[in-house]
């Protein structure tokens, strides 16, 4: 029954954030075996950023993986993954940076991080419940119950369009700083920039492949109807 043309969207989108994921792992890889000649570690540039922004109430801490990194604003808590926190590369240090650009963020009260954070708990039940519910409205016979379902994903879809000024705004503050600071020479923020660009895609792909979701929803559930 929901084997139906529509999941080319799915394939689609799917295609688009694996292209998104090699292509960020790629050139991690290549700027990752470039290292920054001032020889700083990432986690010793994150605590430069931290202090230079009059943070001192943010721990560092070391998170097991590869680009498992992440800023947790309820624990103030940066984490740098297994190949970051001690590298010199400039990847490594272009990533620190980017998470001291979230705690950054935090510390200003941000509006768009605010938002995001706001809306994580509905973004995780529109996550969880709007394919069940989709698909229960629509086997049962409930349309009103499928419909609830689709209106549950738009709040996801909603989460990863709000993500991308976040995203694309601590990227931002971490190559000015890395530059202002002087930590990276011209040569070594250039690659940098190119790796943070390429993350940043990941979430644009992310939201690209959510919304062709969500068109998938309305056109099962349009057909239903008719």
């Amino acid at each position: 029954m929901f084997w139906d043309t529509t999941y080319i969207l799915v394939i689609i989108g799917a295609i688009i954030c694996m292209i998104a994921s090699l292509n960020v792992r790629a050139t991690y890889s290549r700027f990752g075996d470039v290292y920054n000649k001032k020889g700083f570690t990432a986690q010793e540039v994150a605590m430069q950023i931290l202090h230079s922004a009059g943070i001192y109430d943010v721990r560092i801490e070391r998170i097991s993986g590869s680009l498992t990194d992440h800023y947790s604003p309820n624990e103030k808590v940066l984490r740098l993954s297994d190949s970051v926190i001690n590298s010199t590369s400039v990847a490594a240090i272009g990533v620190a940076a980017h998470e001291c650009g979230h705690a950054i963020q935090h510390n200003e009260s941000y509006g768009p991080l605010n938002l995001r954070s706001a809306s994580v708990p509905v973004a995780n039940i529109g996550s969880t419940l709007s394919w069940p519910l989709v698909l229960l409205g629509l086997v049962l016979g409930f349309p009103n119950l499928a419909r609830f379902g689709v209106i549950l994903f738009i709040f996801v879809v909603f989460f990863q369009l709000i993500t991308l000024p976040v995203e694309f705004d601590a990227s931002r503050r971490a190559v000015k700083i890395l530059g202002e600071r002087s930590i990276l020479i011209d040569s070594e923020l250039k690659g940098a920039k190119k790796v943070l660009r390429a993350a940043a895609l990941t979430y644009v792909a992310a939201l690209f492949s959510s919304i062709l979701q969500l068109l998938r929803l309305f056109i099962i559930t349009r057909s239903n109807d008719d």
